[in-house]
C-alpha cells in the first residue's frame, strides 16, 4: 500500500474510532489534482474529532485515475490555452474563430469528448460540482446576465483560473479569475466531462 493511501486510511479508521458508536460521520474525498485529494469528514452534533480534514498525496493509480485520462485533462488545457486570442463570434465553433459554448465544444469533441453545444445543455451534461470540487479540466457554467440561467461556460485551468471565449473586454479567447469580480458573483456550477471507457 502506498504512502498516501496508508495515511487517509489511518486517518479515517482513528476519526471513526475516537468518534465512537453513537457519532454519524461521513467520509468526503475530493480530487484536488491527479496526485493529490482531501478528505472531509462531516459528522454530526454528537461527534467530537481530533482532526477533521486532511491533505494527502497518492499515484494517481492509488486513487483510480487512470493515466489516460490525467493525459486528456493536460491535452484539453494545451488545446484550450493554444487559443488564447482567438476572436470571439457568435454562432462558432472553431477552429479560428468561438463563442463561449463553442469554444468548449470544440476543446473537448478534439480531445475525444462529445458534449452539447449549448451552454445551458453543456451544464446538464453531468453530475453539477460546488466550487470547492472544480478540478483542472471541469467545465464551469455562469450567469452572466442574472436570467436565472446558465448563459456562459468556461474551462478551468486550476488556480483559481479559466479559460473561456469572452463576448465582454476581451471578445477573444482569454483567461479570467473565477474566484473575484466579475465571474465570482456569477459562477453556478461545474461539471466533469470525461472520456467513456
Amino acid at each position: 500500500m502506498r504512502t498516501g493511501i496508508f495515511f487517509i486510511w489511518i486517518f479515517v479508521l482513528s476519526a471513526a474510532l475516537y468518534a465512537g458508536n453513537d457519532c454519524d460521520v461521513t467520509v468526503r474525498i475530493t480530487h484536488i489534482s491527479p496526485s493529490n485529494i482531501k478528505v472531509t469528514l462531516i459528522h454530526d452534533a454528537n461527534c467530537t474529532l481530533a482532526i477533521e480534514e486532511l491533505n494527502a498525496t497518492a499515484p494517481a493509480a492509488d486513487l483510480n485515475i487512470s493515466e489516460a485520462n490525467a493525459t486528456v485533462v493536460q491535452k484539453i488545457v494545451t488545446l484550450a490555452r493554444s487559443k488564447l486570442g482567438s476572436p470571439y463570434k457568435e454562432a462558432t465553433a472553431g477552429p479560428d474563430t468561438f463563442d463561449c459554448s463553442g469554444f468548449v465544444y470544440y476543446v473537448f469533441k478534439n480531445n475525444g469528448i462529445v458534449i452539447p453545444r449549448s451552454s445551458i445543455d453543456q451544464a446538464e451534461a453531468g453530475t453539477k460540482l460546488t466550487r470547492d470540487a472544480i478540478e483542472v479540466g471541469d467545465l464551469l457554467f455562469f450567469d452572466t446576465s442574472s436570467a436565472g440561467h446558465v448563459n456562459h461556460s468556461g474551462i478551468y485551468l486550476g488556480n483559481g483560473e479559466f479559460i473561456h471565449a469572452s463576448s465582454g473586454k476581451a471578445f477573444s479567447v482569454t483567461v479570467s479569475k473565477l474566484d473575484e469580480g466579475f465571474y465570482k458573483e456569477r459562477f453556478r456550477w461545474g461539471v466533469r466531462a470525461e472520456p467513456k471507457p
